[in-house]
């Protein structure tokens, strides 16, 4: 399958991380190599970058893509927050700038191979990395109830996680689960007709956690987001794009306490435990895509853009 893939935000990745030729910038979550493609235009051909990615396909169509850039390239399969010690095995002492585009990428949702769509039938998957031996089909198969509700709710935020969960277990007692339509079957007679009559697909919010589950999205992204802000050169920028409110509120969370450091009490009258932030903030509110992206990618839709910048 041909990796197709429509950067998002791309404009404003680029005018927000203010690159400049020679630097050393690194693309934590390469995919199909729209965003490097930029990034390597902009540092030019005294520039390196560092493109990660779990995915071998997606490592191999981004080489291919950006195989004419002239700046050094390094290629990693990995997770994207084991950047220490990537920069460590390439010597590397640190970045002048990182982009983090969070989430499943247009190549795994469009591959119906992967199992990552609810609206193709496929074999239960959803493993960014396809040499990682857990699959959806392991979860939805192995987890108990409790741990299916825990999943769906927390991952998913699906108010019905209860009812899901159910249903899971009661028909995996007939039959194991191993294709996405089995599993968008049960999800749809679990959910109450009244409630699939507005809204999203119903299996959408149940994908979505099981997805975050199998690749353990957000403890990557929460070990990431202080990785990467620590291996910034000064002046450096860190630009983070999200999807979903769970991964907003922990890159949120994260810059807000690193921008205000200070552990004493609220009625000190003076700051006495001396920690300053090491940060600035550069995007106050998240960037948002305009109506022509829109126009163009409706799956820009919610995507959030924040940037911060090394002191």
């Amino acid at each position: 399958m041909e990796f197709s893939h429509i950067p998002v935000l791309y404009e404003p990745v680029l005018q927000y991380l203010d690159m400049q030729p020679g630097q050393v910038f690194a693309d934590g979550t390469l995919g199909g190599g729209g965003h490097s493609l930029g990034i390597a235009g902009c540092i030019g051909a005294a520039g390196t970058l560092i493109g990660i990615d779990r995915d071998k396909d997606a490592l191999a169509a981004a080489g291919s893509r950006l195989a004419e850039c002239p700046c050094t390239k390094h290629f990693v399969q990995s997770n994207y927050s084991d950047i220490k010690s990537i920069l460590a095995q390439l010597g590397i002492p640190a970045l002048d700038g990182a982009l983090l585009d969070i989430g499943v990428s247009s190549f795994q949702l469009d591959n119906p191979e992967r199992g990552f769509s609810y609206m193709q039938d496929a074999p239960l998957d959803m493993r960014m990395n396809t040499d990682d031996g857990f699959t959806a089909a392991d979860l939805v198969n192995g987890y108990s109830k409790e741990e299916l509700i825990r999943v769906i709710r927390d991952y998913g935020e699906e108010r019905w996680a209860a009812r899901i969960a159910e249903f899971i277990v009661k028909e995996r007692q007939q039959t194991s689960f191993t294709t996405t339509f089995q599993l968008v079957d049960v999800i749809k007679r679990a959910i109450p007709s009244s409630a699939r009559r507005d809204g999203p697909h119903p299996a959408k919010r149940t994908f979505q956690a099981l997805r975050i589950e199998v690749n353990d999205e957000l403890g990557q992204l929460t070990e990431a987001v202080e990785a990467y802000t620590d291996v910034l050169a000064p002046g450096g920028r860190l630009a983070i794009i999200t999807f979903h409110s769970l991964e907003d509120r922990i890159v949120k969370e994260y810059f807000r306490k690193r921008l205000k450091p200070c552990t004493c009490p609220p009625d000190f009258p003076v700051c006495v435990c001396g920690k300053k932030t090491d940060i600035r903030q550069i995007t106050r509110k998240p960037v948002e895509a305009d109506q022509n992206e829109l126009d163009v990618n409706p799956r820009a839709r919610s995507a959030k853009l924040r940037v911060i910048e090394k002191l």
